[in-house]
């Protein structure tokens, strides 16, 4: 196991969240920037693993943090159904 997976597992639900949230959201950003089918595609993917992420964590405490990283999903699933 290299040093990125063990990282990666110590996460809590919480910051997996947010990160899968960060990426899909710079998936997003980049099809918006050179809308292809092929970045459009990974931008669908990034947004439905984060959307994955963000159910995950809202069994947390920390629902302030859930519901942010909720709003800012939403902002990007409505930015990529307007490349779609």
């Amino acid at each position: 196991m290299s040093k990125t997976d063990s990282s990666l597992q110590s996460q809590n639900p919480i910051s997996q969240a947010q990160n899968s949230v960060n990426t899909a959201h710079n998936a997003v950003t980049q099809a918006q920037s050179h809308p292809s089918e092929q970045l459009i595609e990974q931008a669908e993917t990034a947004v439905a693993r984060a959307q994955q992420a963000v159910e995950q964590a809202g069994l947390s405490e920390n629902q302030m943090a859930v519901e942010q990283a909720r709003a800012d999903l939403e902002e990007d699933q409505a930015a990529l159904q307007s490349l779609e």
